[in-house]
């Protein structure tokens, strides 16, 4: 094929979503964090990264008011060092922490390690993030790059 005609689009799995370049799926099935990321993985992504304002707004657009998901964020490994699936630290320029958290709420010894996104209480369009126990079952977001299909202009 000639060049000159051709373009690359990018496109996703059957019940991936396309946005920015990027695939998301959300899953309806309720799992714990670590759960929640197998399946990301097996489905040839990871639970989703927020790398900017723009796909926080996307991200939120995309599911019902009342509906809380596992991001890929977790201070596991060290408390208060949060970083995303692919160890890559949190962005301090973009931070959704809805008003009081992250709290590290220590009902559970382990504390809240994980982090969901979910409706911030007396704001209709906005949601915020939320540590929270990472055994505890919520739907997901997975995330991955769009595969690049070359299509001919006619």
């Amino acid at each position: 094929i000639d060049d000159r005609y051709s373009d690359t689009c990018p496109k996703c799995e059957e019940d991936w979503e396309l946005h920015g370049g990027k695939c998301y799926y959300f899953s309806t099935r309720y799992s714990s964090w670590n759960q929640s990321r197998d399946d990301c993985r097996r489905g040839g992504g990871d639970l989703v990264k927020i790398d900017s304002r723009e796909e926080q707004v996307e991200n939120t657009a995309m599911n019902d008011d009342y509906d809380v998901f596992w991001i890929g964020l977790t201070d596991s490994q060290e408390e208060d060092k949060w970083l995303w699936v692919d160890d890559s630290p949190l962005n301090t320029s973009f931070l959704f922490w809805n008003d009081t958290q992250p709290d590290n709420w220590t009902l559970l010894p382990e504390g809240e390690d994980c982090v969901v996104m979910g409706k911030k209480s007396g704001v209709d369009d906005l949601k915020c993030w939320f540590d929270v126990f990472c055994k505890d079952p919520y739907k997901s977001i997975c995330e991955k790059s769009a595969e690049t299909e070359r299509v001919t202009r006619v």
